[in-house]
């Protein structure tokens, strides 16, 4: 059976370290202003080092260019792509026929995968980038499952086919939005959306025969937040999606948190190879999803939708009163490494205090591994104390914690 690809985010080197430990194949990344996160952590020197970190543990890093590019872009395009070239990126995302022509001419040695800001729907646009020169196809997240398969039992063998499973889902079509242009004079399509389908709108409407008068049409007396999706979520459908042949699963997330990263990677990369494992047993229908969703719970969301994965006519996607679920859990610590028996320096993310009860998350395995905590320590004095605050970034503590872990652990507290 072919294996497939578990693809994560990496908005940072250390996220994607994250991600790698947390049972990723591979991550896509992108400097801030080619490659639609104008808010991204990585610049050339940093994302050289990704490169070569995945490359030694046998990863893979895909780098995103896929901005809808004004001329004057692109002497910065040539220049990174060359320096892709020289730091042996593995695949180039794309989406701009120009920036891919240039590709093709300039780096023909990389990959080329083209991004789903080009809106491929169908076979037939799947095979006319395999014959522009891609590898790979990266599908619209608006495909029903019907559609996907279709694709997948007639497209050339040659050509990959990687698809959406996590993350947040743009109002507008495959994320091709003009909004936040229009709103607050930032475009989204070239990497600086100010996330107006986010923002709540009150609406008004004025009397055909009163000028001047406004009647609330408010969906409450606080607004709607008209433009906002839920978040995707397909955890249940893995074994479809697998059985389908689809090469690689996405998850959607540069700007996430570590905690964030690791819970949602590990939920996938577990129920990924758990399905495999029955599969391979002639036990799949024993597929049960209902514990990695329990797990995707503990992360904050907008709410969970299949979107139109199963039901392209599906109206259970819109996010109407603007707030997080799952805010029983929060980010706690991170491991720093391991000073004596039991005993962790941590880099703490919210307060902790004795009492509190943290749950870590192990990278293979989503057994549960909790413990409440029992010892403190100042880092500067090793003194006992009761409790602290996240007052400056990267703020460490000592912390008793009795499990065998290794660095960059994850640790959430339970509010």
């Amino acid at each position: 059976m072919k294996k497939v690809e578990l693809l994560a985010p990496a908005g940072s080197l250390e996220k994607a370290k994250i991600a790698f430990m947390y049972g990723a194949d591979a991550v896509y990344a992108g400097t801030s202003k080619l490659s639609l996160r104008s808010r991204a952590e990585l610049n050339d020197d940093t994302l050289e080092e990704t490169i070569k970190y995945a490359h030694s543990i046998g990863k893979k890093v895909y780098v995103a260019l896929n901005i809808y590019a004004n001329d004057s872009d692109y002497e910065e395009i040539e220049n990174q792509i060359e320096i892709l070239k020289r730091v042996k990126a593995d695949a180039i995302i794309a989406s701009d026929p120009g920036i891919i022509m240039l590709i093709k001419e300039r780096a023909p040695e990389i990959d080329i995968h083209i991004s789903t800001q080009a809106n491929t729907v169908s076979l037939h646009t799947a095979e006319f980038w395999r014959n522009f020169g891609a590898k790979r196809v990266i599908l619209s997240r608006e495909l029903s499952k019907d559609r996907i398969k279709y694709i997948m039992d007639n497209k050339p063998d040659d050509l990959e086919v990687e698809m959406f499973i996590h993350g947040a889902i743009c109002y507008a079509y495959s994320g091709r939005c003009y909004l936040s242009k229009y709103l607050a004079n930032r475009c989204a399509n070239q990497g600086d959306c100010a996330q107006p389908c986010r923002w709540q709108y009150k609406i008004t409407a004025e009397e055909v025969n009163n000028p001047g008068s406004k009647i609330n049409i408010d969906y409450d007396e606080k607004g709607t937040y008209l433009f906002s999706s839920k978040d995707m979520c397909l955890i249940r459908q893995i074994p479809t999606i697998i059985d389908m042949g689809v090469d690689s699963l996405k998850i959607e997330g540069r700007l996430k948190t570590d905690y964030y990263l690791a819970t949602v990677v590990r939920a996938y990369r577990n129920a990924i190879d758990d399905y495999e494992k029955l599969k391979s047993e002639g036990r799949e229908k024993e597929y049960d999803a209902s514990k990695y969703l329990k797990e995707l719970e503990k992360v904050k969301t907008r709410g969970l939708s299949e979107f139109y994965f199963s039901d392209d006519k599906n109206q259970d996607i819109h996010d109407f009163d603007g707030k997080s679920e799952n805010l029983e859990y929060e980010y706690g610590a991170r491991v720093i490494e391991k000073e004596a028996d039991n005993i962790y320096r941590v880099e703490i993310k919210n307060k902790l205090s004795i009492g509190d009860r943290l749950e870590i998350l192990l990278p293979n395995s989503i057994d549960e591994c909790a413990f409440n905590i029992e010892e403190l320590y100042d880092i500067k004095n090793d003194k006992p104390i009761d409790t602290i605050n996240p007052g400056i970034k990267g703020q460490q503590v000592k912390i008793k914690i009795p499990y065998d872990l290794v660095s960059g652990t994850i640790i959430r507290r339970k509010r």
